[in-house]
Formats: structure tokens, sequence, C-alpha cells
């Protein structure tokens, strides 16, 4: 039986993923060398050095951290993808994506971020939002809250935005791997939004929705990677979400869209708002 989870070990993780993105993640920003970006499913699927290699030191450090933990890193499930179906019988899991907005990294954009979730018996314990440029870590641990940490211990806790009409609301809707009707209907639709963005990065994204910063996020794809760190760091944050059919967001489920927002109410109409027929 692992040990629970407590303030000294959500510390320690947060301390590896900084370490891993000081040295191997920031050192390559702007600086990457011919041939160290790649591509993966297609153009907008993207892997560089510093996603492989920063994952290699995050997988390492949880295997010592947590001794027969299974970790399932987005860069070692593009080489094999059967490491996904070990999630559901893993009594403690992690899952790892080492640079989140690997496209705006790519590109010398300074919007990406270090993600990690701790997953017991199919349910999501624990996650981490390392930002590597403003060197603090957004953590969320079930049941106790989410926070902002810095590297000196300071904590900043997190709180979703009031709820507002959706008139009134500032969302970030990832509509690109969404098919058709969909794929037509929701941005014709944004109008009725008061704005939207696109930031290219689950991290910050989540990171914006549980500080308050916007009211919504929409996605369709669900990798558990890219959505179960945020997924609960919103849902301590005090805010609500479920997948397009009302059915709630589960890491071993990897479609089936998902919307986020403060609220049950205000969920409800921003999905009729942007999805209903």
């Amino acid at each position: 039986m692992t040990p629970p989870l407590d303030a000294r070990r959500m510390g320690e993780v947060a301390a590896l993923l900084r370490q891993a993105t000081r040295a191997e993640i920031l050192p390559r920003f702007r600086r990457l060398a011919a041939g160290a970006v790649r591509s993966k499913s297609g153009p907008l699927d993207l892997v560089t050095d510093a996603d492989e290699a920063a994952e290699r030191v995050i997988t390492a450090g949880l295997r010592e951290q947590f001794p027969g933990c299974t970790v399932v890193g987005e860069e070692a499930t593009a080489a094999d993808p059967e490491l996904l179906g070990r999630l559901a019988g893993a009594e403690l899991a992690f899952v790892v994506d080492p640079v989140d907005g690997t496209a705006n990294f790519a590109a010398g954009l300074p919007l990406f971020g270090c993600m990690a979730a701790a997953i017991r018996h199919g349910e999501i314990i624990a996650s981490w939002i390392h930002d590597p440029l403003g060197d603090d870590t957004a953590m969320a641990l079930r049941g106790e809250g989410a926070w902002i940490e810095a590297p000196d211990g300071h904590r900043s806790e997190l709180r979703v935005a009031a709820a507002v009409p959706v008139a009134r609301m500032v969302a970030s809707v990832s509509w690109g791997y969404m098919a058709e009707p969909l794929r037509s209907r929701v941005p014709s639709r944004l109008p009725r939004l008061a704005a939207s963005i696109g930031l290219r990065c689950a991290a910050h994204e989540y990171r914006m929705a549980a500080g308050g910063h916007v009211h919504a996020l929409v996605y369709n794809r669900l990798m558990p990677w890219d959505h179960a760190p945020g997924w609960l760091l919103h849902r301590e944050a005090g805010g609500h979400s479920a997948r397009f059919d009302g059915s709630p967001y589960g890491p071993l489920t990897t479609s089936g869209g998902l919307i986020v927002a403060p609220d049950r109410e205000s969920w409800k109409a921003l999905r009729e708002a942007l999805l209903a027929e």
C-alpha cells in the first residue's frame, strides 16, 4: 500500500518538476538545435528534445519517490500506446506532460507548462502544473483545495470566477479536434461570449480558470496528461465540469469533450449556447 500524498510529498513532486524544467527545458528554450523539433501524429502535434529529456527525468524521479508506481508520460505513450491501458489497474499512477504547449515552446513563445497528476485506482487525487518561467506551481490535493506555491513556500489560494451570464463569459474554446457538426457550429457561436481566447496550452488555461481569470474552458480531445492535472485544480478551486453529454470526467476516457465552468448552471448555459442543436 503506497502512503498517502501529504504536504511534504506534494512539495517533493513540485520540486521534481522544477528540477526537470531547469535542467532540460529552460536551457533549450529559444535554443533548440536543428532537428530538435519533430512531428508525431501530424503537423500540429510536435515533440522536442526538451519534452523527451524532461519526461525521462520526471519519470525516474517519481519512481524513486513512489516505488512501484506506474508512470504514463505523453512521450513514452507516443512510442508505446499500450502504456495508456496501465492506468486502469494501477494502485498509484502518475500521468506526465513534460512540456504542455510544445508548439509555443518550439516557436519561442513564453507560454508552456509542465504537468503531472496522481491517480489512485482510477481516481485523480493530486495534481501539479508548474510554470517554468514564472517558477511557481499550481497544486491541488483532493478534498484539500487548490493553490499556487512559490519556491519559498508562499501560497496563494485559487478560486474560480463568480458565475455570470454567457454573454459576459470569457472562455478558452478549443474546437480544432471537434468533428462535424460541432466543428462548424461551435466557432460560429463564439460571438455569444464576451470574448474567446486560445493559448495552445492547457496548463495555463487551467491555471487561469482555477484562478478566476477566465470563466470557462471547452475541449474536445481528452488525453489524461492534458486534462487530469487541470481538472482537479479547477474542481478543488470550486468549479464544475462535465463531458458534453453531462457525464463526469475521468482520466480513463479520452473522448466525449469537456466543459469547465464556475458552477453547474453556468455549465448548462454554456453547453446550450455553444453545442446544442
